[in-house]
């Protein structure tokens, strides 16, 4: 199964974005597909706080009813899995926590990807390259 994270989903929401219309059709495609495919649940939350944010956005931000709707568009999706923390998580965050340069904004990209191997995905879509810290989770760029 693939995960996608936060910059995907924002690109395909955010029309202003020059990676719209890939991201937009990427997740149209895992929505409308019939092979499982993963949000976790840290993304959701990422991704309506970037959205609604007037200071990213410089007042054109997403209203909180735009935001949910997108959300809601994605998680109906019956091929959509929400992914969270399970038993095995602090033990796999623990070890990615422990190397020398997952600090500061990096760890929350590490609580990702100890949630996404926690589950067993196959590979997360992203464009953030400090996904690197973590080999032992695949990660592709799908618009690269």
């Amino acid at each position: 199964m693939i995960a996608v994270d936060t910059n995907l989903l924002v690109y395909a929401h955010r029309r202003e974005s020059r990676a719209h219309d890939r991201s937009r059709r990427l997740l149209a495609t895992l929505a409308e597909g019939d092979r499982p495919w993963a949000i976790p649940w840290p993304c959701c939350y990422e991704f309506f706080s970037i959205v609604t944010n007037r200071r990213i956005w410089r007042g054109a931000q997403s209203t909180p009813d735009q935001a949910w709707s997108q959300l809601k568009a994605w998680t109906d999706s019956p091929t959509n899995r929400l992914l969270g923390e399970t038993r095995d998580f602090l033990d796999i965050l623990e070890r990615l926590l422990q190397r020398p340069r997952v600090r500061g904004p990096v760890v929350h990209d590490a609580r990702l990807a100890a949630i996404c191997l926690a589950h067993g995905i196959d590979e997360l879509l992203t464009r953030d390259r400090d996904f690197a810290h973590f080999p032992e989770l695949r990660t592709r760029d799908p618009l690269a």
